[in-house]
């Protein structure tokens, strides 16, 4: 039996998460939960899988959840980190969107747990030091990002060396094609429709940004460890290939799937083995074709930046992530232009002096100082 805790189990990956585990109570046992603020389905996660501990955000809220239910629930951010390193748990599933799932995901991997990996922010701006720490703890990261999971996939069982490029796949969101002027009319509720993934509001918005794609690079990059030269991204329509790895022999071998997240969630819970029909059967006679291209990074500039921030290192990544969530958040507010987004990105990163990473505390200065400059921006530009 794996003991597993959900960290952020009422988003989109923790629903998915517990939609696998559900089918699978003879092999999983759920200890701990967590959310931010959607408190009302986190009780219904708790009365449905009975978990020994759970955490939220706010500490009225963890106090009522504990009267109510009867079981301890931690607050705040340090209440969220403790039970990410709950000593009951095997396995925790880091799915908090965002900059906020870092030092839970920390806390996770210097305990020494097995992590599945679905917070790639934690890796973007703080890939040296988690990889680092799970390299002394002994912790085991198994990625969850279908693209990364993939690559995983693929790799495994080969030498490093064999490995000559690795291609992240990209579906080019609902603006494959537009032009920057074309951009400049799309409104909130266009960017939203994702043309294959249900995902949520952020994540949705870096997809149609290809700021997603970006930051998957930098994950891939900490995670399998290959130079930024040999990561590449292509843009891939139907989203059936996740991602390919190219052989020093020029052979390419892909992992190819239903774009559906339950199937990289149920490898990484099972990982060394696999579960049975986690997802649905690919009929590829039914999707008829698979197609590609380039990324246009004119029109999606967000890209180049993530490649640029990668190359510079040190706190330059962080930057990169603070000003985006800032930028999406903007957006979605109706504060800032689709188009604004990169603006925001691109200015803040052109301000920022670089500082190593090494160390947790540098790393959250450059997310406050980035947020900061973001902020500021936007306020000049409305």
């Amino acid at each position: 039996m794996k003991h597993v805790t959900i960290l952020g189990s009422t988003g989109s990956i923790g629903r998915s998460a517990l939609e696998v585990l559900s089918r699978c109570r003879d092999r999983f046992k759920i200890v701990g939960l967590t959310a931010k603020n959607n408190i009302e389905l986190l009780e219904k996660q708790i009365r449905a899988f009975n978990p020994e501990i759970a955490a939220v955000a706010d500490e009225a809220a963890a106090s009522e959840l504990s009267k109510k239910l009867g079981i301890r629930v931690l607050s705040g951010d340090s209440g969220i980190a403790e039970a990410a390193s709950y000593d009951k748990a095997d396995f925790v599933l880091s799915a908090i969107i965002g900059f906020a799932g870092l030092l839970p995901t920390l806390s996770a991997v210097r305990a020494g747990k097995t992590i599945g990996l679905a917070n790639k922010e934690s890796l973007a701006a703080a890939g040296e030091i988690v990889m680092r720490d799970a390299v002394k703890s002994g912790a085991k990261i198994i990625p969850v990002d279908s693209e990364h999971s993939a690559i995983f996939q693929c790799i495994e069982g080969r030498s490093r060396e064999s490995v000559k490029r690795i291609v992240i796949t990209a579906s080019g969101g609902p603006f494959l094609g537009k032009s920057r002027s074309e951009l400049n009319k799309v409104t909130i509720k266009d960017a939203l429709k994702h043309p294959n993934w249900d995902m949520g509001k952020k994540i949705t918005i870096d997809s149609a940004t290809l700021m997603n794609k970006g930051l998957e690079v930098i994950e891939a990059h900490r995670l399998f460890g290959f130079s930024p030269d040999m990561i590449d991204v292509l843009i891939h329509p139907q989203s059936i290939i996740h991602s390919m790895i190219e052989l020093k022999d020029r052979s390419c071998i892909a992992q190819l799937s239903v774009p559906d997240m339950k199937g990289p969630i149920a490898y990484a819970l099972s990982y060394p083995e696999r579960l049975d029909d986690p997802m649905p059967f690919l009929d590829l006679s039914a999707v008829g074709k698979l197609t590609f291209q380039k990324p246009d990074t004119e029109g999606f500039p967000c890209l180049l930046y993530a490649y640029e921030a990668m190359k510079e290192g040190g706190t330059m990544p962080a930057v990169l992530n603070a000003a985006n969530e800032v930028a999406v958040n903007a957006f979605l507010q109706s504060e800032i232009g689709f188009n604004e987004i990169p603006v925001v990105i691109n200015n803040t990163m052109q301000l920022h002096d670089r500082k190593s990473a090494l160390e947790v505390d540098a790393v959250v200065e450059a997310d406050r100082w980035a947020r900061e400059k973001a902020k500021a921006m936007i306020a000049k530009l409305n």
